[in-house]
């Protein structure tokens, strides 16, 4: 088979021009397009937008156009490879491996160990994806929260409630991510992120992906127990592990080998029952700012142009990256064209936000989080210790801040008005595209002065790569303060804590950043499991 890259199609050329494309490049009509690899967009020239195509091709003139291109680095011998689960289980021995968090890390580890024959037990402290959904509207409608199914807790974890994003930059020579990918789309999603440059699912998408797998996981197994949660675990003996699990109808203790933690980046209470059992951990620096929303209009224009063709592409999303006059890095983070601000927190008195898509990506509105690096030093100097849960302090002094400046809602202000830091007292052009409700307030009093400084820096210097950026009535909103997880639970190279039979896996560990890294993090867990189980 062979790879042809860099194809370009002009935006709006039609279905049959990349065939003509490809046919003109190999001088043959003789092939069949076995798939797109990849599509890209190219808007450098806005009078002249351009699809990027790498494409496979199958053809019986193969060695042919090999040898006549072999100095053309974008024609390439490419062989299909599929990933293969290493170890299936070998014998009766060995307990149900036990995974706590049914997000995308807990999910496709446990998925991958069920396929091998291992009948993963599952955990998951929040409700199924359907009634979780309903607790999520209820809270944004001006309900209570519910602590344990919102949107950081409940099936599919916290990216359930968020754009769905699937792009990542971690780098797999093993093709977990293509096994990934395959998988989403067997489970509902998609076609298109095979290919797309940046796929993304949306919400929406998300749901039913969640459940067929789901599905499949029981299937072959493995059982699933929502209104789960962990709340400790025993060492037995040197194989054995006792874990504790509260349930509706009390605690029930679950004897394992192995037991994974995918606790997902927020739950607090897990982190806290884990430091008190000396599991080794460390604290980690994160990110933190405000949310800002702009009309998706503005941004598509800046990005594409305003031609007939433009009118035709997806939602535009951008990447901005700055360093502050006091060498913080400030970035742009979870960008959602087309989406929504949501109220993302997951107790009383916290006042966060995260962003979130469907996959139509239609609402006028288009938001990402402008976002701080904070580090173990800065949670010293803030009076939140210097101990492995120091993290944990930051993000909660600050969220409780912005819930006091919010009188419980979100607290919004414009652009204009943070730089002066004056109350906003009514809105411009643009309306917020808020889930929950909000109120004004001064985003000044929510974060560190040099976070704020940052910020401002940061939207300023972005007006001049994307013109609008810093429009005075830009709507901020905060605050974004969960964009990964404060601890990382320490683990080797076999995956395995020092405790054995204990294996972090995933965001909340700190060994992910999205749904993708997160998934493939879970798969590469489930071998390591599985490896495990088969030694005993």
């Amino acid at each position: 088979m062979i790879r042809i890259s860099n194809i370009k199609v002009p935006v709006g050329a039609g279905d049959n021009i990349l065939h003509k494309k490809i046919a003109n490049i190999i001088k043959t009509e003789s092939f069949s397009v076995e798939k797109i690899v990849k599509r890209s967009i190219d808007a450098r020239k806005k009078d002249d937008l351009m699809y990027i195509y790498s494409v496979d091709v199958k053809t019986e003139l193969e060695n042919q156009i090999l040898k006549k291109n072999r100095n053309n680095n974008n024609i390439m011998l490419t062989k299909e490879e599929k990933y293969v689960f290493p170890c299936e289980k070998s014998s009766s021995k060995g307990l149900s491996p036990v995974i706590i968090g049914a997000g995308p890390a807990g999910y496709f580890c446990g998925l991958y160990l069920a396929r091998a024959g291992f009948k993963p037990l599952i955990f998951e402290r929040g409700k199924d994806v359907f009634e979780r959904t309903k607790d999520v509207d209820s809270f944004w409608q001006g309900g209570r929260i519910n602590p344990n199914s919102n949107v950081s807790f409940g099936e599919g974890g916290a990216g359930t409630f968020s754009d769905g994003k699937l792009n990542t930059g971690i780098k797999d020579r093993y093709g977990r991510i293509k096994a990934f990918i395959e998988d989403f789309i067997s489970f509902g999603a998609p076609e298109d992120i095979s290919y797309t440059n940046k796929p993304h699912v949306g919400t929406n998408e998300l749901k039913k992906v969640l459940y067929n797998m789901r599905q499949e996981i029981i299937n072959l197994g493995g059982k699933i127990y929502f209104n789960s949660k962990f709340i400790g675990y025993e060492k037995v003996s040197d194989d054995l592990l006792n874990v504790s699990v509260e349930q509706e109808d009390g605690v029930h203790i679950f004897e394992t080998n192995t037991l994974v933690l995918a606790i997902g980046h927020s739950a607090r209470d897990t982190f806290r029952m884990l430091y008190d059992s000396k599991l080794p951990m460390e604290p980690k620096s994160f990110a933190v700012g405000l949310r800002i929303e702009h009309p998706r209009t503005m941004i598509d224009e800046s990005q594409y142009g305003d031609s007939d063709e433009a009118k035709t592409l997806p939602a535009a999303d951008y990447k901005m990256t700055f360093r502050s006059s006091e060498g913080r890095s400030v970035y742009s983070f979870c960008m959602c064209p087309g989406g929504f601000v949501v109220n993302a927190s997951s107790g009383e008195g916290q006042a966060v936000v995260n962003g979130m898509s469907n996959h139509a990506r239609d609402e006028e509105n288009s938001n990402s989080a402008i976002v701080v690096n904070v580090t173990p030093e800065d949670f010293e100097a803030e009076g939140c210790g210097k101990d492995i849960l120091s993290g944990i302090r930051f993000q909660e002094k600050y969220e409780k801040l912005a819930y006091e400046e919010g009188k419980g809602c979100i607290p919004v202000q414009l652009f204009k008005d943070y730089v002066d830091g004056v109350v906003t007292e009514s809105l411009g052009e643009i309306k917020p595209n808020i889930k929950g409700t909000y109120t004004f307030g001064n985003l000044n009093n929510c974060l560190p002065v040099y976070v704020n400084n940052a910020i401002i820096e940061g939207i300023s210097y972005y007006d001049t790569k994307l013109k609008g950026f810093a429009r005075e009535d830009g709507v901020l909103s905060g605050i974004e303060s969960r964009t990964s997880s404060p601890v990382r639970i320490i683990r080797d190279d076999n995956l395995m804590s020092e405790i054995r039979g204990i294996f972090p896996c995933g965001e909340g560990a700190g060994y992910a950043g999205g749904i993708t890294s997160a998934a493939v993090d879970g798969i590469k867990v489930a071998e390591a499991v599985a490896s495990y189980i088969n030694s005993l």
